[in-house]
């Protein structure tokens, strides 16, 4: 959509939604910074910075859970991990039923002779 079908958009009354936006983390540490030195709120800072409320909310949730200040969630190591820890899981779920397949397989053509 260009600014034009968006401008058009807006004035019917369509919310165009918002292009998902990646940031790294060294961005995401100095706007939770940002909001712990200056006293603003984190919606003050989110609409300074055109960022979501929500996504600045949850940097400064996990923020807090990296640094020890929360427990009610997973820290980024933990996360990262569990994310691992689950592909393998999937994966070894998937080779496993491969070689069963295969068993299976073997096991008729044996039968068959």
């Amino acid at each position: 959509m260009d600014t034009q079908d968006e401008g058009l958009a807006l004035e019917v009354g369509v919310q165009v939604p918002r292009l998902r936006r990646l940031f790294p983390p060294e961005y995401k540490a100095e706007v939770v910074e940002l909001i712990r030195s200056t006293g603003k709120t984190v919606g003050q800072v989110a609409r300074e910075l055109d960022l979501t409320e929500t996504a600045v909310r949850q940097w400064v949730r996990q923020a807090d859970l990296d640094a020890g200040r929360r427990t009610d969630g997973l820290t980024t190591t933990d996360g990262e991990e569990l994310r691992r820890l689950r592909r393998e899981n999937r994966e070894l779920r998937e080779e496993r039923e491969i070689l069963r397949k295969a068993a299976v397989f073997f096991a008729r053509e044996t039968d068959h002779r």
